[in-house]
């Protein structure tokens, strides 16, 4: 399995007392699908996975399937700190008819190695024997930076079902030699959006990100401009994007995408403690910020093209 395209790691969908909104579900699988994203990433970083019980991350993955309903692929991220239950969600989203399986590393207790990285990991895709299965390397939430390519290394041969790798780190040296490992055997999906163009020039053909799910056309204006072989073109684009990647780390990334969505007419609601809306004045600021460097503009002026 080999993704090429754009996949959007979707947000978390709750109603204002903290329960899961899964009736937003649809309307929000239908725009990207509009707006030719090849896919969904769901239950992970930015929907909130680990703030979810297994029981409504289950229930989260059956509201996808359905909406997608085979118009997009469908990954289900399914770590968890408890082996057991990483197992529990795979296999679950297995039968619910998801494409593919990813799960981070156990973050609590943290693998040693990538020899105990690979025995974890090798359980899990076991519990979904017939789903393609991505490591999600994303040693800045994780804490855990086992080399991805000695992974690959022991993992080939231990993970029948083993697709690639979910690549969300900036090391994109390390992220060349992943993508060139056994000449290319493997897919591996870079994480970073405000490096994709980057990402490209050494080779990536596929990305998951968060700002897709509500930038997804400024992104594919880079993918297709690079295609030409337009590189100032590109270079102008992704520069949007980093303009308005900025404003992300001024407060919780999360909810500040969250509230960048609202402002764009698509409300998933609130977030869950320990991760916290933001407030009137926040929110004023990240819509005057916006304002100044044109991002709707620049988003409606991509869409026209």
């Amino acid at each position: 399995m080999k993704i090429q395209g754009l996949i959007a790691a979707t947000f978390s969908t709750f109603n204002e007392d903290g329960s899961l909104n899964l009736s937003l579900v649809p309307s929000l699988v239908n725009n990207l699908v509009a707006q030719s994203v090849k896919g969904v990433f769901i239950c992970g970083t930015n929907g909130e996975g680990p703030n979810l019980t297994s029981e409504e991350r289950m229930a989260t993955v059956e509201a996808f399937v359905k909406a997608a309903n085979k118009r997009c692929l469908v990954l289900v991220h399914v770590g968890h700190s408890s082996i057991a239950e990483a197992r529990k969600l795979a296999a679950h989203a297995e039968k619910a008819g998801a494409d593919a399986i990813s799960a981070v590393s156990a973050f609590y207790f943290k693998p040693a190695s990538a020899g105990i990285m690979v025995d974890c990991m090798a359980q899990i895709a076991a519990a979904a024997p017939t789903l393609p299965f991505y490591y999600y390397h994303i040693p800045a939430i994780t804490g855990v930076a086992v080399n991805p390519l000695d992974f690959l290394e022991l993992a080939e041969n231990r993970i029948p079902n083993l697709a690639g790798i979910k690549y969300t780190a900036a090391t994109l040296h390390e992220y060349q030699a992943c993508l060139n490992y056994g000449n290319g055997k493997y897919d591996i999906l870079f994480g970073y959006d405000e490096l994709l163009l980057p990402a490209l020039a050494v080779g990536a053909k596929g990305a998951i990100g968060s700002t897709y799910t509500f930038a997804a056309p400024l992104y594919l204006k880079i993918l297709e401009l690079f295609g030409k072989g337009d590189i100032a073109g590109a270079r102008e684009m992704q520069y949007h994007a980093v303009k308005m990647i900025q404003c992300l780390g001024w407060y919780s990334p999360i909810p500040t995408q969250k509230a960048i969505m609202k402002l764009l007419g698509t409300d998933l609601g609130p977030c869950r403690l320990p991760l916290t809306s933001l407030d009137t004045l926040q929110q004023e600021k990240i819509a005057q910020y916006l304002e100044e460097i044109g991002f709707a503009y620049v988003l409606q002026k991509v869409k026209d093209l």
